[in-house]
């Protein structure tokens, strides 16, 4: 049995953070790293004077108040106010440039959070991204950065089969992860998923008090005709405030579970965006225990990146690493890039700038004969 297995990080489906759609490299990061700055400050346990001026100047400075579906802030302070629990602050004034009086004493004496702002994708970046999967027609299809489960079936149905013509995939499956923006590690199939195992509460070895993975490392169990198959799904530590070392740990745990996994099955692969280059550390561990890049097999004959450009292979940040046994069974791989729009890439027709984009990562797939 000939079957396709791929990995897409798609970019958030239908709504994505304000903030990453900031083309100026430099004012986005500004933006995340003072979001940062808030949720570390509004974490404290008891706010100083000078702690309460710089909530205010952040609060003010992305209109984080501001309830505005039609121009939706770039940081948003949720409050909750049941109870005997009062608000983080109050405002009065003109509402367009507000007085703020931070009412709270510290962490304890408010509910609530900080939160990215929010707004829809335009439906032509949504019917790019269908494009690619539609393109790929993987029989499995692992996807990074989505919502939640709830929104990976409406883009199955609505877009796939719906916007597209397109076969949908009988079976789904996502859990929430750890990240705060919500972007999780999700699967589409054609084949019953009979069980998926998460680590979401694995805790980091040098911390222990700290979750380790920065979303998950889902294990989702496959039904086919002969071994089951498990994937790892996998949305390493980001290189943006960059932390080697933890990236470095979550790998060496996936490398943990994959052995525990393949004594369960021969079938065991890793997929995902490992968020580094084939020579880095991470990367290094996986190779150690034994699995394999399929973009290093001989059958593989396209770009060396699987990110941005996709021209080097520092570009390369997505992968389907195989053990042994699976190894042998490769018949293609193959790099689906023409949902990025980037200098030398030859795009779809319909992805016209970097606003319309699918993503800027490429869709890696591989064909093994099971």
């Amino acid at each position: 049995m000939s079957i396709r297995i791929a990995t897409f990080n798609m970019e958030n489906l239908f709504r994505r953070p304000t903030a990453f759609r900031v083309t100026e490299p430099a004012k986005r990061r500004e933006i995340l790293d003072d979001f940062d700055k808030l949720v570390a400050l509004l974490d404290l346990a008891t706010y100083t004077d000078d702690d309460k001026k710089e909530i205010v100047r952040l609060i003010k400075r992305y209109r984080a108040y501001a309830i505005d579906p039609e121009n939706p802030p770039p940081i948003f302070v949720n409050q909750s106010r049941p109870g005997r629990h009062s608000g983080l602050f109050e405002t009065s004034g003109p509402a367009d440039n507000p007085h703020i009086e931070i009412k709270a004493g510290g962490r304890a004496s408010w509910t609530g959070w900080a939160e990215l702002g929010q707004d829809d994708l335009d439906m032509s970046v949504v019917r790019n991204t269908g494009r690619v999967v539609a393109e790929v027609d993987a029989d499995i299809l692992l996807t990074v950065e989505v919502e939640d489960r709830l929104t990976l079936e409406r883009f199955n149905t609505h877009v796939l089969a719906g916007a597209l013509g397109r076969r949908p995939y009988p079976y789904n499956l996502l859990v929430d992860g750890n990240d705060a923006r919500g972007i999780d590690i999700g699967i589409l199939s054609r084949h019953p998923i009979t069980s998926v195992r998460s680590h979401i509460f694995d805790t980091d070895p040098d911390q222990p008090a700290d979750r380790l993975f920065s979303r998950d490392c889902p294990e989702f169990e496959i039904q086919l005709d002969g071994s089951p198959l498990v994937i790892l799904g996998n949305h390493l530590k980001s290189k943006f405030q960059d932390d080697p070392d933890l990236r470095l740990a979550q790998a060496k745990r996936v490398a943990e579970i994959y052995r525990a996994a393949a004594e369960r099955t021969p079938h065991v692969m890793v997929a995902g965006d490992l968020n580094d280059d084939p020579g880095s550390e991470a990367v290094a561990e996986l190779v150690d225990a034994g699995l394999r890049d399929v973009m290093s097999h001989r059958v593989y004959h396209g770009e060396p990146g699987t990110h941005g450009t996709c021209a080097s292979s520092e570009d390369k940040l997505d992968y389907l690493l195989l053990p042994p046994p699976l190894w042998h069974e490769v018949q293609h791989v193959g790099l689906e890039t023409r949902g990025i729009h980037a200098d030398g890439i030859k795009s779809f027709d319909t992805v016209t700038s970097k606003l319309n984009e699918a993503s800027d990562h490429a869709a890696l797939y591989v064909d093994l004969d099971l």
